[in-house]
């Protein structure tokens, strides 16, 4: 007996662990050749499919996310195709339905593998973070540097229960979807409205700011170079 249950079967424990990791292969192939449609394509196809277009549209994104692909990237995106709102909507609804679907896919599938490799270790990592398993889980989320499939399928192998799990995930992905979907959405906007007007103003204030900091590093190093040396 284990803190994990009955010892099970080896060759099904690496079985399963094989199928996780042939799951993530696939998703890293897929998101290195596939490509994906344009703003446009993904407007016209929406209008056209109604609340059908919406639900796979939302589908395919919990697909996407489980893969090892950037979320600050496919939210942005979602906000530049959709808008702010709507995007906002996609892509936390997206990245909430595949932080679980990975949860429960690493549970299920890399767990047992992970408890007999680590054996003692894993349970004092569990010790640690299931007693304050929200709290860890909400740090995940607010750290940006932490990749969001690693929070995901990392919590899945350790013993943190769904609902705290769940809970930090939701709470934690707030700002961040705001602010990536507001970053996609802007620059939408920005480039429907950009004009002449615009651009000009912005390229010469560019210019002068260029030549100014060019003039002043090149004044500072002629001034270094007039000092005398040391006798």
């Amino acid at each position: 007996m284990t803190q994990d249950g009955p010892v099970r079967d080896g060759g099904g424990i690496w079985l399963r662990a094989a199928v996780l990791g042939v799951l993530l292969a696939v998703g890293v192939v897929a998101a290195l050749v596939l490509d994906l449609p344009d703003a446009g394509q993904v407007r016209t196809w929406l209008d056209d499919g109604g609340a059908a277009a919406w639900a796979l549209l939302l589908a395919g994104l919990t697909v996407v996310l489980l893969a090892p692909v950037p979320r600050s990237v496919v939210s942005a995106l979602v906000g530049a195709v959709l808008g702010f709102w709507a995007g906002l909507a996609v892509a936390f609804a997206g990245g909430l339905l595949s932080a679980m679907v990975a949860f429960g896919l690493s549970r299920a599938l890399g767990r047992p593998a992970a408890a007999r490799l680590a054996g003692p270790r894993l349970h004092r990592v569990d010790d640690l973070f299931t007693e304050r398993a929200f709290v860890s889980v909400l740090a995940g989320r607010l750290i940006p540097v932490m990749p969001f499939v690693v929070v995901n399928y990392g919590a899945g192998l350790s013993r943190v229960r769904f609902a705290p799990y769940f809970a930090g995930t939701a709470v934690g992905m707030v700002p961040s979807t705001v602010v990536q979907v507001g970053v996609g959405a802007s620059t939408a906007f920005v480039v429907d409205h950009l004009t002449a007007l615009a651009v000009v103003p912005a390229v010469v204030v560019t210019l002068v700011l260029l030549g100014a900091a060019l003039w002043w590093a090149r004044r500072r190093s002629r001034r270094a170079g007039e000092q005398p040396l040391p006798g």
